[in-house]
């Protein structure tokens, strides 16, 4: 039914990104804040430090120096963070722990819970129950009743629209919306995103759903180990049973304000009433691969948050190579010493037990592409206390990034 929009014979619709880190801080258990809108929101005086513990203070922590370029000016988010998504340090962050609401972004993490659990070939026929419960104004990309859908157009629909009601057909196909809100939150506590408490499977506002820059940084840096992940995140436009979509990742397929970002590569957007604008891009220059999280600007700037976000990407391509960490993203806890079995893992059976669906954290990648079998062996394989863990495995980036890229 649907098709990668095609520019000059090649598809939109290829792999993207880059990824992981390794390294472990204990995290801290914080009572969750209540979400505000106020304008004059302030964070938390104690937040969680997974991390480190500069990323649990509030405020602006970055190390300038001789040679760092100053942050931008200009930023109004309440919490952003700028880290390396290879070596997975932390090069600035500002309220890096705080608990707010996550909006669509946390179908990052929807993602890359169920992602592996079904081919993309299986069909679905929906169902009325299949679209119950959704919030009122949900974004949707159309799915309609009585119809059959393939489990690749359902995910076109959660990454290029936001479509809530695609999320709700994949949460119904995975046994209802709240075992998938149990495997969301089971799978987050795998990842040690300690900020996150998971109430609806779409990110809608509801009372206590809450997530943090970092978090959403690490929900990002795990999906982009999946290939489907990368090819949804980076693709622009789609042929849809409603018509062609567009994916709404402003930096992505660029706007009347905001040009198209050089570089890149996906990865997700969201805006609610309560949230307000949330934003985690990837993107690559020059051999580095950096991941941004930008949550609740305050200017209300139209795409202001992509707006921030091109600049803290810019700032943090000049300054990588020059300034040092202030934190680091943790590896999930399948990669610490004795490590036992994930709540996730356990999650990722088939439903006779066999095992036959992959576990919700594991690469899925096929190895196949030009380049791909190449840059895999040039990956390097990393024991972490007898746990291997996986970083600086690149894969190729989508021909229209690279061509971005270029000056």
């Amino acid at each position: 039914m649907s098709a990668p929009k095609k520019i000059g014979g090649r598809s939109l619709l290829i792999t993207s990104a880059t990824l992981l880190s390794l390294s472990v801080t204990a995290p801290a258990a914080l009572a969750a804040p209540s979400p505000s809108t106020s304008p004059k929101a302030t964070p938390p005086a104690r937040m969680s430090t997974v991390g480190g513990a500069r990323l649990g203070q509030p405020g602006t922590q970055v190390n300038l120096a001789p040679g760092v370029p100053v942050l931008p000016k200009g930023i109004s988010a309440r919490s952003w963070i700028v880290t390396d998504a290879e070596s997975g340090e932390v090069l600035a962050a500002h309220n890096a722990h705080w608990r707010l609401p996550p909006a669509s972004t946390l179908k990052m993490l929807f993602a890359d819970t169920l992602l592996p659990r079904f081919p993309k070939e299986e069909k679905h026929k929906v169902v009325p129950s299949d679209l119950a419960g959704m919030g009122v104004g949900s974004s949707v990309v159309g799915i309609k009743e009585g119809h059959t859908y393939s489990v690749h157009d359902l995910w076109l629909g959660v990454f290029l629209r936001s479509g809530n009601d695609a999320v709700h057909v994949l949460s119904s196909m995975n046994e209802g919306v709240s075992q998938t809100v149990k495997d969301m939150q089971d799978h987050a506590d795998e990842l040690q995103a300690q900020d996150t408490h998971v109430v609806s499977p779409d990110g809608y506002d509801e009372p206590g759903q809450l997530s943090s820059a970092y978090d959403l940084t690490l929900f990002a840096r795990s999906g982009l180990q999946k290939k489907d992940f990368r090819d949804y995140c980076s693709t622009v436009s789609a042929k849809f049973e409603s018509g062609e979509i567009r994916n709404t990742n402003r930096l992505l397929s660029g706007d009347t304000d905001v040009p198209v970002y050089q570089g890149i590569a996906g990865v997700k957007n969201g805006n609610t009433t309560n949230a307000g604008a949330t934003f985690t891009g990837v993107a690559e220059r020059g051999g580095k691969v950096l991941l941004v999280t930008v949550m609740h600007p305050e200017k209300p700037a139209h795409n202001e948050v992509y707006k921030e976000t091109a600049k803290l990407l810019d700032w943090g391509f000049q300054a990588a190579g020059t300034v040092g960490p202030v934190g680091e993203l943790v590896p999930p806890k399948s990669a610490l010493p004795s490590s036992e079995p994930s709540a996730s893992a356990g999650k990722s059976a088939g439903k006779d037990g066999s095992g036959a669906r992959p576990m919700a954290g594991a690469t899925t990648d096929s190895g196949s592409g030009i380049g791909t079998a190449a840059a895999i062996a040039g990956g390097a394989l990393v024991l972490l206390a007898g746990a291997a863990f996986l970083i600086n495995r690149r894969w190729p980036l989508p021909d229209l990034m690279r061509r971005r890229s270029r000056p």
